[in-house]
């Protein structure tokens, strides 16, 4: 199996993944302060949207390198 036929596969896993969650979140640390021995943190929950018409066009990238055959050189 070729290393492209390979990233077809994941691309068409990942476009399918981004169609069905349409958005993730993460945390990220902003601040940190310690007074003696009172540690306090600061964490920021974020989002990010993925927007539909790029994970259809990633799957269709997927689906287009799995189709098309390889150049020869």
């Amino acid at each position: 199996m070729g290393v492209i036929r390979i990233i077809g596969i994941v691309l068409i896993i990942a476009g399918a993944a981004a169609l069905s969650y349409k958005q993730f979140s993460y945390t990220k640390k902003t601040h940190n302060a310690d007074f003696g021995d009172v540690h306090l943190s600061l964490k920021e929950k974020e989002q990010v949207a993925i927007p539909t018409w790029l994970g259809g066009a990633v799957v269709v990238l997927g689906i287009v390198l799995l189709v098309v055959p390889p150049r020869k050189s």
